[in-house]
């Protein structure tokens, strides 16, 4: 993957901040939020270039997306995860693990993953797609802490996308055929909270991501941390995204004090 070299965290947090500015409105024809809410998972601004390799993990600080993220020309991309079993601090918490094309330096994203909203108070989960700018698409089948979810993204001719989530564990499959006239200029396998704030987790292990095929890491892709998590070294197709002390709770949180109404539309 691409990583950084050292470099001061100011400025990091300074391209950070730079790409949670970038803002766009999802539409909201043609969702149907779980809970209520429409939520959206958009594109991540790209930080400044650095050093290549996948030997020592140096990411970016704290960018839209926590993982890792290919620049390129991509046809597919394909992984799976393990569900992490996650723990609610406050209504605002809010995530999702996906993978997907585009959205790291274009306006659109191909996407599908799990999303796990905490706005009831306790861990929901729901499996969803995304053509953004579109909102999400909330599939109803059940998933678990536990389960192990995989998912692709396949760009066929004119602009057609074909997308696929499995839950392995349960044994359910959705598909959907897409379309969008999109750049096909990143592939990425990341997690993704649209308030900017985690519940917590200790460990959420991605696996057998392929990009054209091939293994992710034949792309070397740029690890990004987000909210306190952050990516270990990329195998092949295989990485763990941890908290970034080693340990339960370090991620970011909304406090009581800067809690307001939680929107319907998330905005970036």
């Amino acid at each position: 993957m691409k990583t950084t070299s050292a470099r001061s965290r100011s400025r990091a947090v300074a391209a950070a901040t730079a790409a949670l500015a970038t803002t766009a409105v999802l539409a909201l024809a043609g969702s149907a939020a779980p809970v209520g809410a429409a939520t959206a998972f958009g594109p991540q601004t790209p930080l400044a270039a650095g050093s290549h390799g996948t030997g020592q993990v140096r990411p970016y600080d704290d960018g839209v997306w926590g993982g890792y993220v290919a620049q390129g020309r991509f046809t597919s991309i394909s992984g799976s995860w393990v569900e992490p079993q996650a723990t609610c601090n406050t209504s605002d918490d809010l995530f999702a693990p996906w993978v997907g094309i585009d959205g790291y330096g274009s306006q659109t994203v191909e996407q599908a993953g799990v999303q796990t909203d905490c706005s009831s108070g306790r861990p929901v989960l729901s499996a969803w797609y995304e053509m953004y700018p579109a909102a999400p698409v909330y599939w109803r089948d059940a998933v678990s802490p536990g389960d192990t979810i995989t998912s692709s993204v396949v760009a066929q001719s004119r602009g057609t996308y074909v997308i696929t989530l499995s839950d392995t564990t349960k044994g359910w499959t959705e598909h959907t055929t897409q379309r969008l006239s999109a750049q096909n200029v990143s592939a990425e396998a990341v997690i993704e909270s649209p308030t900017q704030s985690y519940p917590s987790f200790d460990e959420l292990d991605f696996s057998n991501v392929t990009v054209n095929g091939k293994p992710f890491s034949s792309y070397d892709p740029q690890a990004i941390t987000s909210g306190g998590y952050g990516p270990g070294e990329l195998n092949g197709g295989d990485f763990s995204i941890t908290p970034e002390d080693g340990g339960w709770g370090w991620a970011t949180h909304a406090t009581p004090s800067h809690q307001a109404a939680r929107p319907g539309t998330i905005r970036y």
